[in-house]
Protein backbone atom coordinates (compact mmCIF):
# COMPACT_ATOMS: atom_id res chain seq x y z
CA UNK A 1 0.00 0.00 0.00
CA UNK A 2 2.67 2.50 0.56
CA UNK A 3 3.68 2.30 -2.79
CA UNK A 4 0.02 3.21 -4.52
CA UNK A 5 -0.20 6.52 -5.95
CA UNK A 6 -1.17 9.49 -3.63
CA UNK A 7 -2.25 12.48 -5.50
CA UNK A 8 -2.98 15.76 -3.06
CA UNK A 9 -4.29 18.56 -4.86
CA UNK A 10 -3.90 21.93 -2.82
CA UNK A 11 -1.01 20.23 -1.90
CA UNK A 12 1.77 23.35 -0.83
CA UNK A 13 -0.61 24.76 2.03
CA UNK A 14 -1.09 24.01 5.87
CA UNK A 15 -2.62 20.66 5.34
CA UNK A 16 -0.49 19.72 2.42
CA UNK A 17 3.03 20.32 3.72
CA UNK A 18 2.27 18.52 7.59
CA UNK A 19 0.65 15.77 5.66
CA UNK A 20 3.61 15.28 3.22
CA UNK A 21 5.31 15.32 6.27
CA UNK A 22 3.76 12.54 8.09
CA UNK A 23 3.07 10.53 5.02
CA UNK A 24 6.66 9.99 4.41
CA UNK A 25 7.52 9.18 8.24
CA UNK A 26 5.06 6.78 7.65
CA UNK A 27 6.98 4.92 4.69
CA UNK A 28 4.52 6.15 1.98
CA UNK A 29 7.03 7.25 -1.30
CA UNK A 30 4.61 7.36 -4.31
CA UNK A 31 3.14 11.19 -3.22
CA UNK A 32 2.28 13.19 -6.04
CA UNK A 33 1.77 16.81 -5.82
CA UNK A 34 -0.61 19.98 -7.51
CA UNK A 35 -0.94 23.57 -6.42
CA UNK A 36 -0.64 26.93 -8.15
CA UNK A 37 1.24 28.77 -5.32
CA UNK A 38 4.54 29.29 -6.73
CA UNK A 39 6.35 30.36 -3.92
CA UNK A 40 5.10 27.35 -1.51
CA UNK A 41 5.41 24.87 -4.28
CA UNK A 42 9.05 25.97 -3.66
CA UNK A 43 9.16 25.20 -0.15
CA UNK A 44 7.67 22.07 -0.26
CA UNK A 45 10.16 21.16 -3.19
CA UNK A 46 13.19 22.12 -0.75
CA UNK A 47 11.75 19.87 2.42
CA UNK A 48 10.77 17.39 0.23
CA UNK A 49 12.72 17.09 -3.04
CA UNK A 50 12.01 13.12 -3.79
CA UNK A 51 7.90 13.55 -4.25
CA UNK A 52 6.47 15.28 -7.36
CA UNK A 53 5.16 18.42 -7.33
CA UNK A 54 4.18 20.70 -9.65
CA UNK A 55 2.16 23.96 -10.77
CA UNK A 56 -1.01 23.68 -11.79
CA UNK A 57 -4.20 25.65 -11.78
CA UNK A 58 -6.92 23.36 -11.29
CA UNK A 59 -9.75 25.35 -12.15
CA UNK A 60 -7.91 24.87 -15.91
CA UNK A 61 -8.50 21.87 -17.44
CA UNK A 62 -4.74 20.46 -18.58
CA UNK A 63 -1.83 17.90 -18.96
CA UNK A 64 -2.20 17.43 -14.98
CA UNK A 65 -5.22 15.76 -15.05
CA UNK A 66 -3.60 12.72 -16.60
CA UNK A 67 -1.71 12.07 -14.00
CA UNK A 68 -4.90 10.36 -12.15
CA UNK A 69 -3.81 7.18 -14.22
CA UNK A 70 -3.15 4.71 -11.68
CA UNK A 71 -3.90 6.82 -8.67
CA UNK A 72 -4.91 5.05 -5.83
CA UNK A 73 -6.06 7.70 -3.41
CA UNK A 74 -6.76 11.32 -4.20
CA UNK A 75 -6.82 13.48 -1.40
CA UNK A 76 -8.81 17.26 -1.95
CA UNK A 77 -7.24 19.92 -0.19
CA UNK A 78 -7.71 22.95 -2.38
CA UNK A 79 -9.61 25.79 -1.66
CA UNK A 80 -10.08 29.62 -1.43
CA UNK A 81 -10.19 30.51 2.18
CA UNK A 82 -9.84 34.37 1.88
CA UNK A 83 -10.79 36.79 -0.85
CA UNK A 84 -12.96 40.18 -1.49
CA UNK A 85 -14.18 38.36 -4.66
CA UNK A 86 -16.95 35.85 -5.32
CA UNK A 87 -14.97 34.74 -8.72
CA UNK A 88 -12.03 33.39 -6.86
CA UNK A 89 -14.15 31.13 -4.71
CA UNK A 90 -15.88 29.51 -7.77
CA UNK A 91 -12.54 29.04 -9.35
CA UNK A 92 -10.60 27.47 -6.47
CA UNK A 93 -13.28 25.73 -4.66
CA UNK A 94 -16.31 24.68 -7.14
CA UNK A 95 -14.24 25.02 -11.16
CA UNK A 96 -11.12 22.88 -9.85
CA UNK A 97 -12.95 20.15 -7.81
CA UNK A 98 -15.43 19.54 -11.02
CA UNK A 99 -11.86 19.37 -13.51
CA UNK A 100 -10.49 17.29 -10.92
CA UNK A 101 -13.79 15.01 -10.80
CA UNK A 102 -14.11 14.46 -14.60
CA UNK A 103 -10.15 13.32 -14.70
CA UNK A 104 -10.97 10.95 -11.83
CA UNK A 105 -13.76 9.60 -13.34
CA UNK A 106 -11.88 8.49 -16.37
CA UNK A 107 -9.30 7.09 -14.75
CA UNK A 108 -11.89 5.26 -12.51
CA UNK A 109 -10.21 6.44 -9.12
CA UNK A 110 -10.80 4.08 -6.35
CA UNK A 111 -10.70 6.53 -3.20
CA UNK A 112 -11.93 10.08 -3.10
CA UNK A 113 -10.63 11.85 0.26
CA UNK A 114 -12.55 15.63 0.31
CA UNK A 115 -11.03 17.73 2.84
CA UNK A 116 -14.30 20.13 3.09
CA UNK A 117 -15.05 23.09 6.60
CA UNK A 118 -17.02 23.04 9.49
CA UNK A 119 -18.69 26.16 8.04
CA UNK A 120 -21.14 23.92 6.10
CA UNK A 121 -22.53 23.60 9.55
CA UNK A 122 -22.20 27.49 10.29
CA UNK A 123 -24.56 29.99 10.29
CA UNK A 124 -22.48 31.75 8.51
CA UNK A 125 -23.40 33.09 5.05
CA UNK A 126 -20.31 33.93 2.81
CA UNK A 127 -19.04 33.04 -0.44
CA UNK A 128 -16.71 30.67 1.12
CA UNK A 129 -19.53 28.74 2.95
CA UNK A 130 -21.83 28.73 -0.24
CA UNK A 131 -18.53 27.27 -2.21
CA UNK A 132 -17.75 24.78 -0.05
CA UNK A 133 -21.44 23.69 0.12
CA UNK A 134 -21.15 23.48 -3.90
CA UNK A 135 -17.81 21.24 -3.65
CA UNK A 136 -19.31 18.54 -1.11
CA UNK A 137 -22.39 17.97 -3.66
CA UNK A 138 -20.44 18.12 -6.36
CA UNK A 139 -17.56 15.04 -4.29
CA UNK A 140 -21.43 13.58 -3.16
CA UNK A 141 -22.84 13.15 -6.23
CA UNK A 142 -19.91 11.97 -8.28
CA UNK A 143 -20.29 8.30 -8.80
CA UNK A 144 -16.82 7.99 -7.06
CA UNK A 145 -15.90 5.73 -3.57
CA UNK A 146 -15.67 9.57 -1.28
CA UNK A 147 -14.85 10.30 2.27
CA UNK A 148 -15.70 13.80 3.19
CA UNK A 149 -13.80 15.11 6.66
CA UNK A 150 -14.71 18.76 7.50
CA UNK A 151 -12.45 20.01 9.98
CA UNK A 152 -12.71 23.56 12.13
CA UNK A 153 -10.47 26.19 12.00
CA UNK A 154 -6.72 23.94 11.88
CA UNK A 155 -3.14 25.31 12.97
CA UNK A 156 0.51 23.98 13.01
CA UNK A 157 3.44 24.37 11.33
CA UNK A 158 3.49 25.67 8.08
CA UNK A 159 0.33 27.80 9.28
CA UNK A 160 0.18 31.05 6.86
CA UNK A 161 -3.64 32.20 7.29
CA UNK A 162 -4.93 31.58 10.85
CA UNK A 163 -2.45 31.59 13.90
CA UNK A 164 0.23 31.61 11.71
CA UNK A 165 -0.84 34.84 10.59
CA UNK A 166 -1.95 35.68 14.52
CA UNK A 167 1.78 35.15 15.62
CA UNK A 168 3.63 37.54 13.08
CA UNK A 169 1.13 40.50 13.45
CA UNK A 170 2.52 40.18 17.10
CA UNK A 171 5.98 40.65 15.51
CA UNK A 172 4.88 44.11 14.07
CA UNK A 173 2.40 45.53 16.03
CA UNK A 174 2.54 46.54 19.78
CA UNK A 175 -1.14 46.43 20.31
CA UNK A 176 -3.31 43.06 18.81
CA UNK A 177 -7.19 44.04 18.76
CA UNK A 178 -10.15 41.73 19.72
CA UNK A 179 -13.52 42.52 18.13
CA UNK A 180 -16.59 42.68 21.33
CA UNK A 181 -16.61 42.14 24.76
CA UNK A 182 -18.25 38.80 24.98
CA UNK A 183 -16.71 35.55 24.50
CA UNK A 184 -15.90 33.96 20.99
CA UNK A 185 -15.73 30.47 21.61
CA UNK A 186 -13.48 28.29 18.74
CA UNK A 187 -12.90 24.84 18.68
CA UNK A 188 -9.08 24.62 17.28
CA UNK A 189 -7.95 21.48 15.83
CA UNK A 190 -3.93 20.39 15.48
CA UNK A 191 -3.29 20.01 11.94
CA UNK A 192 -0.35 17.14 12.76
CA UNK A 193 -4.04 15.29 14.60
CA UNK A 194 -5.92 15.88 11.22
CA UNK A 195 -3.08 14.82 9.38
CA UNK A 196 -3.12 11.46 11.35
CA UNK A 197 -6.89 11.06 10.75
CA UNK A 198 -6.51 11.31 7.05
CA UNK A 199 -3.86 8.87 7.10
CA UNK A 200 -5.77 6.18 8.93
CA UNK A 201 -8.67 6.92 6.62
CA UNK A 202 -6.30 6.07 4.06
CA UNK A 203 -5.26 2.67 5.31
CA UNK A 204 -8.76 1.39 6.09
CA UNK A 205 -10.79 2.86 2.94
CA UNK A 206 -13.91 4.08 4.46
CA UNK A 207 -16.00 5.82 2.17
CA UNK A 208 -19.89 7.43 1.69
CA UNK A 209 -19.43 9.13 5.05
CA UNK A 210 -19.41 12.60 6.03
CA UNK A 211 -17.45 13.39 9.15
CA UNK A 212 -16.96 16.79 11.59
CA UNK A 213 -13.84 17.02 12.71
CA UNK A 214 -13.67 19.44 15.29
CA UNK A 215 -10.84 20.42 18.01
CA UNK A 216 -12.02 18.80 21.41
CA UNK A 217 -11.12 22.04 23.55
CA UNK A 218 -13.47 24.58 23.29
CA UNK A 219 -11.66 28.02 23.54
CA UNK A 220 -12.35 31.86 23.90
CA UNK A 221 -10.94 33.67 20.98
CA UNK A 222 -9.31 35.49 23.19
CA UNK A 223 -7.58 33.02 24.93
CA UNK A 224 -5.82 31.33 21.75
CA UNK A 225 -4.52 34.62 21.61
CA UNK A 226 -2.93 34.71 25.05
CA UNK A 227 -1.40 30.89 24.55
CA UNK A 228 0.05 32.03 21.46
CA UNK A 229 1.84 35.11 22.98
CA UNK A 230 2.71 32.86 26.00
CA UNK A 231 4.61 30.75 23.13
CA UNK A 232 6.14 33.28 21.24
CA UNK A 233 7.03 35.40 24.29
CA UNK A 234 5.39 38.78 22.66
CA UNK A 235 4.56 41.84 24.61
CA UNK A 236 2.20 42.89 22.75
CA UNK A 237 -0.87 44.36 24.39
CA UNK A 238 -4.56 42.69 24.14
CA UNK A 239 -7.00 45.18 23.54
CA UNK A 240 -10.49 44.67 23.28
CA UNK A 241 -12.58 47.19 20.66
CA UNK A 242 -15.95 47.56 19.53
CA UNK A 243 -17.20 45.33 16.97
CA UNK A 244 -18.45 47.76 14.60
CA UNK A 245 -15.19 50.21 15.10
CA UNK A 246 -13.26 46.37 14.01
CA UNK A 247 -15.77 46.00 11.40
CA UNK A 248 -14.84 49.38 9.60
CA UNK A 249 -10.84 49.16 10.42
CA UNK A 250 -11.51 45.24 8.25
CA UNK A 251 -13.43 47.25 5.62
CA UNK A 252 -10.72 50.23 5.71
CA UNK A 253 -7.79 47.75 5.81
CA UNK A 254 -9.51 46.22 2.26
CA UNK A 255 -9.40 49.50 0.12
CA UNK A 256 -5.72 49.15 -0.01
CA UNK A 257 -5.66 45.41 0.30
CA UNK A 258 -6.73 43.46 -2.26
CA UNK A 259 -5.92 40.42 -0.78
CA UNK A 260 -6.43 40.77 3.30
CA UNK A 261 -5.99 37.62 5.81
CA UNK A 262 -9.05 38.75 7.30
CA UNK A 263 -11.93 40.06 5.74
CA UNK A 264 -15.05 41.81 7.29
CA UNK A 265 -16.87 37.88 6.44
CA UNK A 266 -14.92 36.50 8.58
CA UNK A 267 -15.35 38.48 11.19
CA UNK A 268 -19.04 38.12 11.03
CA UNK A 269 -18.31 33.89 11.40
CA UNK A 270 -16.22 34.87 14.22
CA UNK A 271 -18.49 36.15 16.28
CA UNK A 272 -21.12 33.92 15.28
CA UNK A 273 -20.01 31.98 17.88
CA UNK A 274 -21.05 28.53 16.18
CA UNK A 275 -20.51 25.48 17.96
CA UNK A 276 -19.81 21.97 16.22
CA UNK A 277 -20.31 18.80 17.01
CA UNK A 278 -17.65 17.07 18.88
CA UNK A 279 -17.46 13.02 18.04
CA UNK A 280 -14.80 10.65 19.79
CA UNK A 281 -12.78 10.80 16.42
CA UNK A 282 -9.54 9.79 18.65
CA UNK A 283 -11.35 6.33 18.83
CA UNK A 284 -12.80 6.35 15.35
CA UNK A 285 -10.00 6.58 13.55
CA UNK A 286 -7.01 6.03 16.22
CA UNK A 287 -5.87 8.99 15.92
CA UNK A 288 -4.77 10.63 19.46
CA UNK A 289 -5.41 13.79 20.03
CA UNK A 290 -2.45 16.35 21.21
CA UNK A 291 -3.76 19.24 24.38
CA UNK A 292 -3.79 22.20 23.35
CA UNK A 293 -1.26 24.35 25.02
CA UNK A 294 0.45 20.94 24.06
CA UNK A 295 -0.26 21.71 20.44
CA UNK A 296 0.41 25.52 20.57
CA UNK A 297 3.70 24.89 22.26
CA UNK A 298 4.85 22.57 18.91
CA UNK A 299 3.63 24.82 16.50
CA UNK A 300 5.69 27.85 17.73
CA UNK A 301 9.21 26.54 19.31
CA UNK A 302 9.60 23.52 16.91
CA UNK A 303 13.48 24.41 16.05
CA UNK A 304 13.03 23.84 12.27
CA UNK A 305 9.65 23.89 11.36
CA UNK A 306 8.47 26.79 13.19
CA UNK A 307 10.85 28.98 11.33
CA UNK A 308 9.45 27.57 7.56
CA UNK A 309 6.32 30.54 6.65
CA UNK A 310 4.42 29.96 3.68
CA UNK A 311 3.36 33.08 1.49
CA UNK A 312 -0.05 33.96 1.85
Amino acid sequence: MKNNKIIILGGAGLVGQNLIYQLKNKGYSHIVVFDKHRENLAVLRKLQPDIIAEYADLAESGSWQDHFNEAETVIMLQAQISSMKEDDFLRNNVHSTSNALNAMRKYKVPYVILVSSSVIESVADDFYTHTKKQQEDLVVQSGLPYLVLRPTVMFGWFDRKHFGWLSRFMKKSPVFPIPGYHSCIRQPLYVADFCNIIINCIQTRVYGKIYNISGREKIDFIDIIREIKRATKSNILILRLPIKLFFGLLWMWSLVNKNPPFTTQQLTALIANDEFEVIDWPEIFQAPCTPFKEAIAETFTDPKHSKVILEF
